[in-house]
């Protein structure tokens, strides 16, 4: 494989076969790569030989593991804002086509997919899980906020399983991944080859799944289902904490990893996830991403953002130093501002 380009698009059979090309970075994304994809699926779409799409990763770690984060946010602080917003403004424009494709979209997923691999792969209608696939929207641990669609699709997990995972940014392995609907197939790793291939040959789609597909296990979170609907269900990210912190008195060690996870979290971005989450139940993709680019235009005007990037992926101490350093201290207003109207700059429904 060509690894001088990040990304490759090619035609085999009747499939459009996306492959991200950056193995060493966990194949995450950047501006070119978002962009080369959005025109090989436009040119696809209306091209009657591609019958299906096809997304993979390259090596065997990872199918992408998000953004380039790093290089977004050296573009903020040397006051590149307007480069760094080109790639999430084209990265939501990116999702809300997958979303939309009117042909089956098929994401082969046998390794990490977090953040930005979430949204080139949860809106297509075929996920398929290998043995090492593993997910997580874990943001709030950056200082950032779930975005590429989450804030559509977490409420739309069942019951409050989806808030859960905004608030705590837990890595869900495969069989937690079926039971909850961030995977549709789960298939060993094995077979995946086999399936690529058949999809390449102009195969059914479902009948080439279901030649491959096998039950998981049983999924750890099932267990965990009534204490997670029941504290994760609160007013308030205070309030989910209190519930947590009574469950765990009461002897679960669940609630009380959790709860002691989540308080090493930014207390701005958690408060900022809550009410996505919250008041993502109620709209559209569309609306749901214009709200995300709200967001991501105004997280760089903050100190969480660079201060979790400094501490998790530059210097790695993990120990940031939040700024609130408390749920109680962040200002209700600031959390609200993120959600106000861009005018002339909101995300455009290209």
């Amino acid at each position: 494989m060509d690894e001088s380009v990040d990304i490759l698009c090619e035609k085999q059979g009747e499939a459009g076969i996306i492959t991200l090309n950056r193995p060493r970075a966990l194949n995450a994304l950047n501006l070119t790569m978002v962009r080369e994809m959005r025109r090989a699926l436009d040119a696809w779409a209306r091209d009657p030989a591609v019958t299906r799409i096809v997304v993979q990763g390259a090596g065997e770690k990872a199918f992408c593991a998000g953004g380039d984060i790093r290089q977004l946010t050296d573009d903020l602080r040397a006051g590149k804002r307007d480069e760094a917003l080109a790639f999430w403004r084209e990265e939501y424009q990116l999702n809300i086509r997958i979303k939309r494709y009117p042909k089956p979209y098929v994401s082969l997923i046998d390794g990490i997919c977090m953040g930005g691999g979430v949204g080139i792969s949860l809106h297509g209608s075929y996920r398929v899980a290998g043995d090492r696939y593993l997910f997580a929207m874990p943001e709030v641990g950056i200082g950032f906020f779930p975005d590429v669609g989450a804030t559509y699709a977490l409420p739309r997990l069942p019951g409050q399983t989806g808030m859960y995972l905004a608030l705590t940014g837990e890595r869900v392995r495969r069989a937690d991944a079926v039971m909850l609907g961030l995977a549709t197939h789960a298939v060993p790793s094995g077979n995946i080859e086999g399936l690529r291939q058949a999809l390449i040959a102009g195969d059914s789609v479902e009948v080439a799944l279901s030649r491959v597909a096998t039950d998981p296990d049983q999924a750890p979170l099932e267990a965990e289902r009534d204490l997670i609907d029941s504290c994760f269900s609160a007013d308030s990210v205070i309030d989910i904490l209190a519930r947590l912190d009574r469950a765990a008195e009461k002897g679960s060690d669940f609630a009380a990893r959790t709860v002691a996870g989540m308080r090493a979290k930014s207390p701005t971005s958690m408060n900022l996830a809550f009410e996505q989450v919250r008041r993502g139940a109620s709209m559209d993709f569309e609306d749901a991403m214009k709200t995300e680019f709200r967001i991501v235009s105004r997280i760089g005007d903050g100190h969480d953002f660079y201060e979790g990037v400094r501490a998790v992926l530059i210097d790695k101490d993990n120990q940031p130093r939040w700024q609130p350093a408390s749920l109680e201290a962040v200002d209700r207003a600031v959390i609200e501002h993120h959600f106000a109207s861009l005018g002339e700059r909101e995300l455009e429904i290209a």
